[in-house]
């Protein structure tokens, strides 16, 4: 039988999980470089206190240009056209005006259920690295509403907010509008790849964390710890299937094999930092360690993704 700690850690996870899942409209991929093609997926996860989903309104901010709402079964999609602030460069000559708004309507999205909206639009290098660029989204439902409006203060989180717009990272870039790969970690024969942590809400007392391993020597090593910092342990956790019921713990170590490469990845083998002394915010960079039978311990930093994030950089699949 599972120790107590061990069902409470499991109990917050489930609510970190939840909370993710019936939180706000958001971006499937919430991070981008300047300068470059967006593909914006919008997820919505619930309706309106039991009310489905009825239409979806984005306003998109000065500085996105040339934007084009992708065909939505058993939806009709509408678009304002209005002038930017500034000439901006097209692929067939320069725009003046453009879609400001797309709206989806007439459909019917049930409270248990989610579903994406889907539109592209053009990054001009108006934005700078380490910005975050907010689209405010207006979420109709037969019965009431919600105004995904809200933008932070300096010092302040969405995660503080009641219902923040959805909100775009733009990442540092090189030549060509392409993201700067992540740095990779050399210790002893092992190669230390993207470090990320899910963001957690406020009250959160566990937090996933991930990372990939490759193995470029000729004998094995095995991952046995990590810790980060703001958080009390770290531990390497299994979750899988059994009898259709979704179960997690703690393992002995992951081992790495010869010329091997091994990822901790959502749904699959991953850390887990309990004792959280405060929220991961997305975007924050926080310090850590990971812990090797043979490679001893290795520094390293974690970027925090969005709650619920499926990649490092956001993700592919959000709440």
């Amino acid at each position: 039988m599972s120790s107590p700690f061990l069902r409470g850690a499991l109990t917050a996870t489930a609510l970190l999980f939840a909370s993710a899942a019936s939180a706000h409209v958001v971006f499937g991929q919430a991070e981008a470089p300047p300068d470059s093609n967006y593909r914006a997926v919008l997820r919505v996860t619930h309706g309106c206190k039991g009310s489905p989903t009825t239409s979806l309104k984005v306003t998109l901010p000065e500085g996105t240009v040339g934007a084009r709402p992708m065909a939505k079964a058993g939806w009709t999609i509408a678009t304002t056209r209005k002038p930017y602030a500034k000439p901006y460069p097209g692929p067939h000559g320069t725009l003046t005006e453009g879609a400001r708004e797309i709206v989806w309507s007439g459909g019917s999205l049930p409270d248990d259920q989610f579903d994406e909206f889907t539109f592209s639009v053009r990054l001009s290098d108006d934005f700078k690295p380490g910005e975050t660029v907010y689209f405010p989204v207006e979420q109709s439902c037969e019965n009431g509403k919600y105004s995904w409006t809200q933008i932070p203060k300096a010092g302040q989180s969405a995660h503080d907010l009641a219902e923040p717009a959805p909100g775009l990272r733009i990442l540092a870039a090189r030549s060509g509008g392409h993201p700067v790969p992540p740095a990779t970690i050399t210790a002893g024969d092992l190669a230390i790849e993207t470090p990320w942590l899910r963001a957690t809400p406020g009250g959160a007392q566990v937090a996933g964390g991930y990372v990939k391993v490759s193995n470029r020597g000729a004998a094995p090593d095995r991952l046995v710890g990590a810790s980060i910092e703001g958080a009390e342990r770290g531990e390497v956790h299994e979750m899988k299937a059994e009898n259709g019921v979704m179960k997690m713990g703690p393992v002995d170590g992951l081992a790495i094999a010869p010329g091997a490469s091994v990822e901790l990845k959502p749904g699959g083998y991953h850390l887990m930092f309990m004792g959280l002394k405060a929220p991961l915010k997305q975007g924050d960079a926080v310090k850590g360690t990971l812990v090797f039978e043979k490679a001893g311990t290795v520094d390293v930093q974690f970027a925090v993704g969005g709650l619920g994030a499926r990649g490092p950089g956001g993700g592919h699949e959000h709440h």
